[in-house]
C-alpha cells in the first residue's frame, strides 16, 4: 500500500515516489535532451534530470531517495524547473522538504477551528449560488441551504460521519450513487483525491487525514490507484456535471477560494452558479425554490415569517 502522510520517514519516500512519479512524465523530446537507443525507464533518467538542474548525478539521487536535509530552495527550485512542475506540484515539494528537515521544537499542531457566525451569514445570504466551506480533509463544515439541497445525496449518505457532516472523498469512492451523481466521476474523483494530496505535503502530521487516506486506501481500489499517481492540486475551479435526482442534468461553474482562518486551518470556500439563460439556471432556480421552502418549513413556528 502507498505510504500515508506521516513522521519525516514517511516523507521520505513520499518525496521519493512523488519525484520518480514526476520524473516519468517528462519525455527527453519535451526538455530537448537526445534519444539513443532502448530506455529501460519511461520518462527521464535521474542523471538527465541532474544535468537540466545543474547538479551531479549522484547529489539528485540522494534527493530521489528523500535524503533532503540541507537542501537549498534554489537547488529545489532548479529541480522544480527540470521537472516542469507546475505550481501545485512545486508548492508541494517544497512542503514536503519542510517536513524532512529535523525540527528544532516539537511542530505546532494545527487546530480545528469553527467557523465563524460571519462566514455562516454569508453562506445563508448567498440565494442563487450553491455554497458551501470544506476544510483540507475534504470535510464540508459550513453551507447554505442551496448547497445542502444540491448536494444533498451526499448530505443524505450513509458516508457522513456520526455527527452529521459530510465528507466530499468519502461520498465520492465509499458511497455507489456517486458514480451516478456526478457524470464525470471519473474527473471528479482525481480532482478530489489531488486535493487531499497537496493536505498531506501541507500537514504530515495531521492523524485525521490519516484515518481518511487509510480508510479509503482500505475500502476503495480507485482511490488506491489514484493515490498512487501522486498528483497534485490545490487550486479547484471549473466545470461540474450533476445528474441531481429531483431536476435532473445540471451543469454549473464553480469557483473555490481560500477564507484566511487561525491555526494554519484551511478553509476554502466553494460557490456553483448555473450560466445566465441556460436550462440549468432554471433547474438551479427551481432547487433554490425547493431549498427556501424546506428551509422554512423547517424553521420553529416562531421564527417563520
Amino acid at each position: 500500500m502507498d505510504p500515508q502522510p506521516g513522521d519525516r520517514a514517511d516523507t521520505r519516500t513520499e518525496i521519493r515516489d512523488f519525484l520518480a512519479s514526476r520524473r516519468a512524465k517528462i519525455t527527453p523530446e519535451q526538455v530537448g535532451l537526445p534519444t539513443s537507443g532502448r530506455r529501460r525507464v519511461p520518462g527521464l533518467r535521474r542523471e538527465e534530470v541532474a544535468v537540466l538542474a545543474g547538479v551531479s548525478t549522484e547529489w539528485y539521487t540522494r534527493l530521489e531517495k528523500g535524503h533532503i536535509s540541507g537542501v537549498s530552495e534554489d537547488v529545489l527550485s532548479a529541480v522544480a524547473q527540470a521537472l516542469q512542475l507546475d505550481e501545485a506540484e512545486r508548492t508541494y515539494l517544497f512542503d514536503l522538504a519542510r517536513a524532512a528537515r529535523p525540527a528544532r521544537r516539537t511542530p505546532s499542531r494545527r487546530k480545528d477551528v469553527q467557523v465563524p457566525p460571519p462566514v455562516q451569514w454569508l453562506l445563508d445570504s448567498v440565494t442563487m449560488s450553491a455554497a458551501f466551506v470544506r476544510n483540507g480533509r475534504m470535510d464540508i463544515v459550513a453551507s447554505n441551504p442551496l448547497a445542502r439541497a444540491l448536494y444533498a445525496p451526499m448530505f443524505d449518505s450513509d458516508t457522513t460521519d456520526q455527527h452529521g457532516r459530510a465528507n466530499l472523498a468519502r461520498y465520492h469512492f465509499l458511497d455507489p450513487g456517486a458514480q451516478e451523481f456526478f457524470v464525470d466521476w471519473q474527473d471528479a474523483a482525481h480532482a478530489t483525491v489531488a486535493l487531499l494530496r497537496a493536505e498531506a505535503g501541507r500537514e504530515p502530521n495531521d492523524r485525521a487525514l490519516r484515518d481518511i487516506v487509510g480508510e479509503l486506501s482500505t475500502l476503495s481500489p480507485e482511490f488506491r490507484t489514484m493515490w498512487a499517481a501522486h498528483d497534485v492540486r490545490i487550486r479547484h475551479d471549473g466545470t461540474k456535471r450533476l445528474e441531481h435526482p429531483e431536476v435532473g442534468r445540471l451543469e454549473l461553474t464553480y469557483q473555490s477560494m481560500d477564507l484566511p482562518t487561525p491555526h494554519r486551518t484551511v478553509h476554502d470556500l466553494t460557490l456553483y452558479t448555473a450560466e445566465p439563460g441556460t436550462p440549468s439556471e432554471d433547474r438551479l432556480r427551481l432547487l433554490t425554490s425547493l431549498a427556501a421552502t424546506r428551509s422554512q418549513e423547517t424553521r420553529p413556528t416562531g421564527q417563520r415569517r
